[in-house]
């Protein structure tokens, strides 16, 4: 049996702590689970029924349709708006590779643009020039947790007639303006990966939208194309989200408001210790509040620092060390290095901190340290 130091444990600092989120609520979580398996309750239960509710009304949509992840809710929102081969879609270089995967899966293209120096997102001034004759739709990814400067999108959408679908999948509770992520544009995807602010146990997603056809199409989509069983009246799929994981995430939804909150503190810490030091903080913009998916700072001098934070204990991620464009899987796209130069440059430089509610400041305090003692 291998001993790990005491003076180690103080020091080590997780990136996502889901044992740390168990311990706080496992009391709840625990007969939320007995409650399924004595109902027996599995495929499309009754949980499944009362979180599409409690989120859609938790977004300010008026529905919610759940599915096994949040590619297949990008994905089925795409088929539902009939965008399929000959179409395109345009998004963004800066994001998980799901974000573009999904338009690939129903057959159009993946139109890339880069993103906004400031805030990571998509950069609106390129986007028009991006829009062909085969443009469908727009799909904003609010990334990291801060959502994409909307107002302009959407005008850009509406002169055009393009749909426009939220990639919310990293910013459950994240507000722009006053509205929350989900409402703001035709529909919205969510991811609950179990590290989301909003994570289930397991792979698990959800599309909501304020569209009632959109909504009735997907719920055929995700549920082998039946309209009643055994009355399949399209070509669906088997993406349904499971009722135990539903279970699950009705529990977490009514901490995510307090979880959320703790996130905003942390970032604030974190802006307060490392202001003055060569790192580059992350920019809220004014028409934000941020769900702090990830506190990603910038440094030349990123896989060092990387590195002399973990051998003090503390565990960072990169999101995303290669953009989209320059992954083998998309070489067919045409694109090359130096198309996206601001996506290109902060791929080298973006480091995630350590960043889940339930952080303490005495662990935030450990990181700074350890951030300003690389850089003296």
């Amino acid at each position: 049996m291998v001993t790990i130091p005491a003076s180690k444990l103080r020091s080590e600092v997780r990136f996502v702590d889901l044992a740390a989120q168990y311990r706080a609520i496992g009391a709840e979580i625990d007969p939320a689970i007995a409650a399924v398996l004595g109902d027996t309750d599995f495929i499309l239960g009754r949980a499944v029924d009362r979180l599409e509710k409690e989120f859609a009304a938790f977004c300010g949509s008026s529905y919610a349709v759940g599915v096994d992840s949040g590619m297949s809710a990008l994905e089925l929102l795409l088929r539902a708006f009939d965008i399929g081969p000959g179409d395109e879609v345009v998004t963004v270089a800066n994001s998980f590779i799901a974000s573009a995967l999904a338009i690939s899966h129903t057959g159009a293209r993946p139109v890339l643009v880069d993103c906004n120096p400031e805030n990571y997102n998509m950069d609106v001034s390129c986007l028009e020039r991006a829009i062909t004759p085969r443009t469908r739709a727009i799909m904003p990814v609010h990334l990291y947790g801060q959502p994409a400067d909307m107002d302009p999108i959407l005008e850009i959408a509406r002169r055009h007639s393009l749909v426009v679908i939220e990639d919310a999948c990293q910013a459950h509770g994240a507000s722009y303006k006053g509205k929350r992520a989900g409402s703001l544009g035709d529909a919205a995807a969510f991811s609950f990966y179990p590290g989301k602010n909003l994570g289930a146990y397991g792979d698990a997603g959800m599309v909501v939208t304020n569209d009632a056809g959109i909504a009735d199409a997907l719920q055929k989509l995700r549920n082998y194309g039946q309209e009643q069983k055994y009355i399949h009246v399209s070509q669906g799929y088997n993406r349904r989200l499971d009722t135990l994981q539903a279970a699950i995430l009705g529990v977490k939804l009514r901490h995510l408001e307090s979880w959320n909150a703790a996130r905003q503190r942390h970032a604030g810490l974190y802006n307060e210790l490392l202001r003055g030091s060569s790192v580059v903080t992350p920019n809220q913009a004014s028409y934000a509040e941020s769900a702090w998916h990830l506190y990603v700072i910038r440094t030349k001098n990123r896989d060092s620092l990387k590195a002399h934070l973990a051998c003090q204990g503390i565990m960072t991620g990169i999101h995303y060390p290669i953009p989209i464009h320059l992954q083998p899987a998309y070489s067919d796209l045409g694109y090359k290095k130096g198309d996206f130069p601001v996506t290109e440059a902060y791929a080298d430089e973006i480091l995630s901190l350590p960043m889940y509610a339930e952080l303490t400041p005495d662990a935030i305090q450990f990181v700074a340290d350890a951030i300003l003692e690389f850089n003296s």
